[in-house]
């Protein structure tokens, strides 16, 4: 596991560190804490997979970064959490939206970003949605501060079994497929949720596939070739998802030009793209 800066405080006592939850071992910052700390954000990693207790506020971090993981965002039937503090997670990114605080939530924490403000998760009828593929903008996504300059049909990375069936009433569509509508979204005008992966590097795609051997031959993918067509893939991915990421920086620490957001309307009465 690599590590980076820790996070750091300016002398206004504004924080100036993203900070980083980790839901899953599996699933670290990987190509994206490279991408942040290159663009000048510090990080602050916490595991509360490995026993990290979460804060109660977001006072003194410039913004929050939100991972992947195994678990499921939505409670089993006896109403147990996916993780134990998952609840304590949503409360945070209720602040973040609340507060303003610039956020950044990854599959899982996407699912949860959606989640804790009344969107609906579920296991996919879909099925499970694994390796590289393309997704379609939507015409919301020309006046957001980050996906405004995003392609077209950028490349991604999907490991997924849930999926968001349900956007919260006050979530902006930004990104859908034809398999799975919802793709990207933001609620407010500083938190955004993806359902796809854009951190990924090839040993932590290399973990997934002996990890979820089980469901590859499910789908009748040979492991071996879903590595080497994601590694394939990696290179378009970083030219659209770095540059994101380098925006999402500069948004955090206060330098994003044109980081003000026209119209908030829900930008959701057009049908989605596949439909």
């Amino acid at each position: 596991m690599r590590s980076w800066p820790a996070g750091a405080t300016s002398l206004d006592g504004v924080g100036t560190a993203a900070l980083v939850i980790e839901n899953d071992p599996s699933d670290g910052l990987g190509r994206l804490g490279d991408w942040l700390t290159e663009a000048g954000l510090p990080l602050t990693v916490l595991r509360p997979h490995a026993g990290d207790e979460l804060p109660g506020t977001l006072d003194g971090f410039a913004a929050l970064v939100v991972l992947g993981g195994d678990q499921n965002a939505y409670p089993d039937e006896a109403g147990v959490p996916g993780a134990p503090w998952f609840p304590a997670l949503e409360g945070l990114l209720r602040k973040a939206v609340r507060y303003r605080v610039p956020t950044l939530a990854i599959c899982l924490g996407g699912q949860l970003l959606a989640a804790a403000h009344g969107g609906r998760v579920e296991r996919s009828t879909s099925g499970p949605e694994i390796g590289p593929g393309l997704i379609g903008k939507r015409d919301a996504a020309d006046t957001d501060p980050l996906f405004k300059w995003v392609p077209l049909l950028p490349d991604v990375t999907q490991w997924h079994r849930d999926e968001i069936t349900e956007l919260p009433l006050t979530a902006v569509l930004l990104a859908a497929s034809s398999r799975f509508p919802i793709q990207a979204f933001r609620i407010g005008d500083r938190a955004w949720g993806t359902q796809f992966h854009i951190e990924c590097d090839v040993p932590m795609i290399e973990n997934w596939a002996r990890d979820d051997a089980a469901t590859l031959d499910e789908l009748g993918y040979d492991p071996e070739s879903v590595v080497l067509a994601t590694a394939e893939s990696l290179p378009d991915v970083e030219e659209v998802w770095q540059p994101f990421a380098q925006r999402f920086a500069s948004l955090a620490l206060g330098t994003l030009p044109d980081a003000d957001i026209p119209n908030l309307g829900t930008g959701r009465t057009l049908p989605l793209l596949g439909q």
